[in-house]
């Protein structure tokens, strides 16, 4: 073979995996929205790193919405800090390690620095009020898409 055969064969292949790594390196990851009882798919989100979801509903005991905001880091999901205008049953009153109170323009109060990671983010969809989902600048009914009382488990895909 000589030599200028030789050299772009090299270049073919050097080429041809750039491509490949670049394409197992850059490929979108998706946030799956399923029924976590049934497997059924109801959604896939497109996410990259820094992505934002968050899951809006309003609180039981004192009827007031709740925000919690999760951030896609390093292919995990992560809760990011939690919205609330009101204490009631089942939300923080206290911090603990590096979390931090702070207020929005609005008066709500921001609880942030949780660091947890969760494999799969669970919720039952409600059966009085609606559980919204806010994505990549999208809103969605949560009880349109999946219906009142569904079991539902956000997951990286």
């Amino acid at each position: 073979m000589s030599r200028k055969r030789v050299t772009a064969v090299i270049a073919v292949t050097a080429v041809i995996f750039l491509i490949l790594s670049a394409a197992i390196f850059f490929r979108p990851e998706y946030l799956e929205l399923s029924d976590s009882e049934t497997g059924k798919v109801y959604r896939r989100f497109a996410v990259r790193d820094g992505s934002e979801f968050s899951v809006t509903f309003v609180h039981s005991v004192n009827k007031s919405p709740v925000t919690d905001v999760f951030v896609i880091r390093d292919g995990r999901i992560y809760a990011d800090r939690t919205i609330y205008s009101s204490f009631g049953a089942g939300v923080q009153t206290t911090l603990e390690g590096e979390e931090k109170l702070t207020y929005d323009d609005k008066g709500n109060m921001i609880v942030s620095g949780f660091d947890t990671v969760f494999p799969e983010v669970k919720y039952i969809v409600g059966t009085v009020y609606d559980h919204v989902l806010e994505i990549n600048g999208e809103k969605i009914s949560l009880t349109e898409l999946c219906g009142r009382n569904a079991h539902v488990r956000f997951h990286l895909s």
